[in-house]
């Protein structure tokens, strides 16, 4: 063991469920050596589940289809409001509907060489697999997926890949899916096998004899803190973006459930992993509190430039084709404005830097259509895209059918999250992380169109094959609200919010959020260095004291309280965001969207270290004033060759 400044290396973990053999057999394998539940001793079994969204509504769902007794929780008003239904542009599947050369071998190769060779090959291929079930499971409930001419299903590109393998529903993709996932979930809450819990928010994680045994929640009408058991538990929570305070995560995104279960036992991993999508409408002023994701899809069809000439700020149109710089294209000739996002970020914020952005900020490229139109029609982009720039022009009041798209990149996705094994168990028996909330499949950084993916395929048909291995040795002993850790669980959690609201300080929860999202996005975001990240370190480690000794929080716990819900999301931020630091600190090398200044090929691309850096960094907490450990997940490639990515 060892220790530095800022944390202690520790002894390395293994995936101890992950089979072996030819990859692609490798799912099947497992799902052959995991123990089986039989249906009439499903019933006497339970589940927690945090989350309704596509990996959670999904998997619920197939839980309480299966006959196990299932109790959801979610923050918002309704399962169908969870941030799933955001997603726009597509989910990916290989289908080769198109027959230009796609296959689950191409989708796990690109999705492996998307995250920068930085994830696990056997989880990958898996979810591969995976993604032609994921289609014909959503067809079969409706989802309304675009249909080419002949009748079948529509497919288009995006970044980081040369095939077609993106099915989509216009520019509201997650919306149908999460419909058609909510549609399953309240058939089992019908049939009486799912039991929803709305307006509730998870605030502990109840940890009995080493197993994950239950959750307490705040009813967050009424403040009722309550205490839920189970068998097992299961966190579907998506992505902590929010950290950034800017990002187009939905504003109730958090990371409060995955951060307590960390404070509890379960490793963290990759934390520094997070994904700034390329096309997002520009930031206009500080009194913004999220920012827009405009559908990746859209680089399809539309092209990215900006003037050759530094500060011309005519307008676009009077720009003539010869002083435009259409970059992407000129650097990346292969892949052009379909290159993965990280890439496409990072060439983003390089022309702005030199002083050739757009807008009133300077911070922002055109996404032009007009060559689309003139070969298209206007009619025909509409079919395509049309919600997606009626939604533009509501936000910024310009026509894109007449004047390029401005975007600039912006905090989308989190590729870190709970470290959880092959079968989707975290390090604390019991517990189960799907979707965005775990660590588990996208590496440094995640395709588009993939994570619609990811948690339709961990909800309809991982998860429900791997949990009945570990319930199959329940029911286990019951548990009430009068043992001991239960106890002190339900302690904690209201010991926490009576000394929120007793600061009575000056400053408000938002100013914090702000102030620490803007040391992120310096510091920790799209360019990183060990000077500015060990600064970040001291700011935020200062904030968070200023936090608890001048916060103020209006109102009481017993009523509708939305300062005190942020509130306990902010506390959880301010230390997550000290992790990612010490995360993106100890990782000395460019990677994904990640890059290190110190750490860059002559030309200026991300330069990666495999000799020191491949594996996945799981942090483990060390307690309230001591230093988290690192342990350390060795990533092997067998099917892929290692190597610096071209997209050339």
């Amino acid at each position: 063991m060892s220790e530095n400044e800022f944390y202690i290396e520790g002894a390395p973990i293994l995936d101890e469920k992950a089979p072996e053999g030819p990859i692609n057999e490798r799912w099947d394998k497992r799902r052959f050596s995991a123990k089986l539940v039989n249906p009439a001793n499903r019933r006497k079994l339970s589940v927690i589940m945090v989350g309704t969204g596509l990996a959670g509504a999904s998997a619920a769902a197939t839980l309480g289809e299966a006959g196990y007794n299932v109790t959801s929780f979610c923050y918002q008003d309704s399962p169908r409001r969870a941030h799933s239904i955001a997603a726009q542009g597509g989910i990916n599947a290989a289908k080769n509907y198109r027959n230009d050369g796609d296959s689950i071998y191409r989708l796990f190769y690109d999705t492996v060489k998307g995250g920068d060779f930085r994830s696990r090959e056997s989880n990958v291929y898996r979810l591969a697999q995976t993604s032609v079930e994921i289609i014909d499971q959503c067809v079969a409930q409706g989802v309304p997926f675009a249909r080419e001419y002949g009748g079948l299903l529509d497919n288009r590109s995006f970044g980081g890949v040369q095939v077609s393998r993106t099915f989509y529903a216009r520019g509201q993709t997650g919306q149908q899916l999460l419909i058609g996932a909510y549609q399953a979930l309240e058939r089992q809450v019908a049939a009486g096998t799912v039991k929803m819990n709305t307006r509730h928010e998870m605030l502990e994680v109840i940890v009995v004899d080493g197993r994950a045994r239950g959750v307490i929640v705040r009813d967050m009408v009424t403040g009722e803190i309550e205490t839920h058991f189970a068998d097992a538990v299961v966190l579907a929570t998506g992505g902590y973006g929010n950290v950034f305070y800017l990002s187009t995560n939905a504003m109730g995104s958090n990371v409060t459930a995955t951060w307590r279960a960390h404070r509890k036992g379960a490793l963290f991993a990759n934390p520094c992993y997070t994904q700034i999508h390329p096309t997002c409408i520009p930031v206009s002023g500080d009194y913004q509190s999220k920012l827009t994701l405009m559908s990746e899809s859209l680089r399809n069809d539309g092209r990215i430039w900006v003037p050759k000439k530094h500060g011309d700020t005519r307008d676009p149109r009077q720009i003539p084709e010869e002083e435009r710089d259409y970059y992407l294209e000129r650097i990346y000739p292969a892949f052009g404005n379909l290159v993965p996002r990280d890439i496409a970020s990072r060439a983003a914020k390089n022309v702005c830097d030199e002083g050739r952005g757009v807008g009133p900020s300077g911070l922002g490229v055109y996404l032009d259509f007009a060559d689309a139109i003139g070969r298209m029609g206007q009619e025909a982009v509409e079919a395509k895209y049309g919600n997606l720039f009626d939604m533009y022009q509501r936000i910024t009041g310009e026509n894109p059918y007449e004047v390029p798209m401005r975007i600039y990149p912006a905090v989308h996705y989190t590729m870190g999250g709970l470290w959880v094994d092959y079968d989707l168990q975290s390090s604390i028996p019991g517990l189960f992380v799907t979707g965005e909330a775990n660590f588990s499949d996208h590496g440094a950084n995640r395709l588009g169109a993939s994570a619609l993916m990811q948690g339709l395929a961990d909800g309809y048909f991982v998860l429900p094959n791997t949990i009945n291995d570990y319930l199959a040795s329940g029911p286990f002993d019951a548990v009430d609200e009068s043992h001991p850790e239960a106890v002190a669980a339900k302690e904690q959690v209201t010991s926490r919010i009576d000394k929120l609201l007793s600061i009575q300080g000056s400053r408000t929860v938002d100013s914090f959020h702000k102030e620490l999202g803007q040391i992120m996005w310096e510091y920790c975001g799209m360019e990183r260095s060990e000077e500015g990240l060990s600064k970040a370190i001291e700011l935020i480690r200062g904030l968070r004291a200023e936090f608890w000794r001048d916060v103020k929080v209006l109102g009481t716990n017993e009523e509708l309280n939305q300062a005190l819900e942020k509130a306990n999301r902010v506390a959880d931020f301010l230390e997550l965001g000290e992790l990612m630091c010490i995360d993106a600190l100890h990782r000395r090398e460019s990677c994904g969207g990640h890059f290190r200044a110190e750490s860059q090929t002559e030309d200026g691309e991300a330069l990666r270290h495999d000799d020191e850096f491949a594996y996945v960094a799981a942090w483990e907490f060390g307690g309230e004033d001591s230093k988290p450990v690192l342990r350390k997940e060795a990533l092997e490639y067998e099917y892929v060759e290692m190597k610096q990515r071209s997209y050339k």
